[in-house]
């Protein structure tokens, strides 16, 4: 098997000949802007799509296939060697987020460059994609053509790749449903996910579910002098910041009325578990430049981030924000709010629960509008069964230290829908860090990271083997 030589701070130099084309291959992938929210970038979604069913004819799958949808394309690849044998199928998405606010980066978003961090002294790849999840989808990519070129695939591989993740996967359910047969399989394998730290590798063992909402305010039927109707009609910016205001109390909880109901409560000894993970609540301030943390009192921080739902405002715009002044009331405004769901939250529940809070709070003189853009379940993945155990021996392999398990914060909404239609659970095998800045400007991907992601999944493979013929 390719043995990877260990990567030091003179990261090109130290590289092997394999490292090298597979830094330049996966540096050619980042370069398209597959943004699948902006529909003016749609034939660079296409162009991604092209560019992974090339790769993955170029690393040798039997069969690959661009599959159209209503939406942005699925990317299809197989190797079957022998029905006999289980089945493991990658999933992974080529889309990216918008690099927006492009002000923000140090370099062009689509421009990756190679830069040394203290975290990443090796080097880290900086482009948008890098972790989310263009370096993650390509390092099963590069894992495969180890495995094809050593001889050393035993189990029947499939790849489903799509170009919505970033945009709710609107499309992917239907293609689910539609192709059972040949999504057939034991276990389904994702990186989209991350780990700990580069020393001490974890295993995602939960995903919270989401609800993605936009409400928009409307007062007058345009905008106004705000000399001549100030202080005479309601203002929409104004009421939109009182009404969002209302959604938390003094203790950081959600206000919506039955939103904790359903809650799942873990507990004493399964919250004492989660705390033995190392965390070091100085470095995380650090990390993100803050000088104290915020949340919902009762709950340790990481707590907060993984077990706990949420709402969030990640938009909010209305009136005038260019250059100089100009003194209107204006007619709208607009936020886009997300809610973060654990286990047992029914996100159409959730997302009616908002839409019937918000429209209450609205004060006479306007008129509230909420939409519903997605969302999805949240996840928990057994520590029991056989793939579970593959990935943890395969952490233990590489990185000379067992994987903790790890309740992830983020949000993988057709994870559950993947175990609903085709029977099987998920195992995500995740090499990014909380530090690559994924959906940030200054997105990044360490060598270290992605390398040791290449050298880590083929031992997934050999111990899934293993015990799947132990008890079968």
């Amino acid at each position: 098997m390719v043995r990877f030589v260990t990567i030091e701070s003179s990261c090109m130099k130290s590289l092997s000949i394999d490292q090298k084309r597979y830094l330049e291959e996966w540096m050619e992938f980042l370069k398209i802007p597959s943004v699948s929210a902006d529909p003016a970038f749609k034939q660079e979604v296409a162009k991604a799509a092209g560019w992974v069913k090339q790769a993955l004819d170029h690393v040798g799958c039997t069969t690959t296939e661009i599959i159209p949808t209503p939406g942005h394309p699925i990317v299809y690849g197989e190797q079957l060697i022998d029905p006999k044998l289980p089945t493991v199928l990658v999933y992974g998405h080529y889309d990216v987020q918008p690099p927006d606010p492009l002000e923000l980066w140090e370099s062009p978003p689509f421009e990756p460059v190679i830069k040394s961090t203290s975290l990443h002294p090796e080097g880290a790849v900086f482009a948008r994609g890098a972790c989310d999840d263009k370096g993650q989808v390509f390092m099963h990519i590069k894992a495969f053509e180890v495995m094809k070129k050593e001889g050393l695939i035993g189990c029947n591989i499939k790849f489903m790749i799509e170009g919505e993740e970033e945009v709710g996967s609107d499309h992917l359910e239907e293609f689910v449903k539609n192709n059972k047969s040949k999504l057939a399989c034991d276990v389904i394998l994702i990186s989209d996910t991350g780990m700990i730290s580069k020393e001490q590798p974890s295993i995602s063992t939960g995903l919270r579910g989401l609800s993605y909402m936009e409400v928009t305010v409307t007062g007058p039927n345009r905008d106004l002098h705000s000399g001549l109707y100030g202080g005479a009609v309601a203002n929409p910016i104004n009421v939109l910041c009182e009404m969002i205001a209302k959604l938390h109390d003094d203790q950081k909880r959600v206000c919506i009325p039955g939103f904790y109901d359903t809650v799942e409560e873990l507990s004493k000894t399964e919250r004492e578990e989660m705390a033995k993970a190392p965390f070091e609540i100085s470095e995380f301030k650090s990390s993100i430049g803050i000088n104290d943390v915020s949340g919902e009192a009762g709950y340790s921080n990481e707590e907060r981030r993984t077990i706990r739902p949420t709402l969030d405002v990640n938009g909010i715009w209305g009136g005038y924000i260019g250059e100089g002044a100009k003194t209107v009331i204006p007619s709208k405004a607009h936020a886009k709010i997300s809610m973060r769901l654990v286990p047992n939250q029914d996100w159409n529940e959730i997302s009616t629960l908002f839409s019937t809070y918000f429209q209450s709070l609205a004060p006479a003189g306007v008129r509230v509008e909420v939409a519903t853009h997605h969302g999805g379940y949240a996840y928990v993945t057994p520590t029991d069964n056989l793939a579970y155990k593959a990935a943890h021996q395969a952490y233990l392999d590489t990185f000379g230290v067992a994987p903790l398990p790890s309740r992830g914060g983020g949000s993988i909404p057709i994870v559950p829908m993947f175990e609903n239609e085709l029977g099987v659970k998920s195992i995500l095998m995740g090499f990014g860090l909380d530090t690559d800045a994924i959906h940030s400007p200054n997105e990044h991907f360490g060598l270290f990271n992605f390398f040791k992601g290449i050298e880590t999944i083929p031992k997934f493979y050999e111990h899934y083997l293993r015990l799947w013929k132990e008890t079968n």
